[in-house]
């Protein structure tokens, strides 16, 4: 069993929270666009951050906003130290989360499963008429 890092996930939802606000006010970048950061993964060292964000329901381009988020990494670097009061802050590195996108894929194959067994049931079974 891993151990856990207290510290660590602190950070975590301190860099997630902070970041969303952040992007939101200061990235003036039109790429960016509306996104929803959706999680952050700190090192246990907290020299590094995985910052994952989705575009809001699915409007702008992702890859865009990607190259957008990269591209202000340096100056969201700058802000998340001096306002969360790290002696380091960690180099953040953005990833694009397709996780919802992955589960919507997923629920609607299980949709369309669950109505191809029904449908099946209903011609097979003669004592549903």
């Amino acid at each position: 069993m891993p151990r856990e890092y207290p510290r660590a996930r602190r950070v975590e939802e301190q860099l997630k929270r902070l970041l969303a606000e952040l992007v939101r006010r200061e990235v003036k970048d039109p790429r960016v666009g509306l996104i929803t950061i959706t999680s952050a993964e700190v090192s246990r060292d907290l020299t590094h951050a995985n910052v994952y964000f989705t575009p809001f329901a699915g409007v702008g381009d992702p890859k865009a906003a990607l190259e957008a988020l990269r591209h202000a990494a340096g100056f969201l670097r700058h802000q998340v130290r001096n306002q969360m009061r790290l002696r380091v802050a960690p180099e953040i590195l953005f990833h694009i989360d397709d996780s919802v996108e992955r589960g919507a894929r997923l629920s609607a194959l299980i949709d369309d499963a669950v109505d191809s067994d029904r449908r099946r049931h209903i011609e097979t079974d003669p004592d549903t008429e």
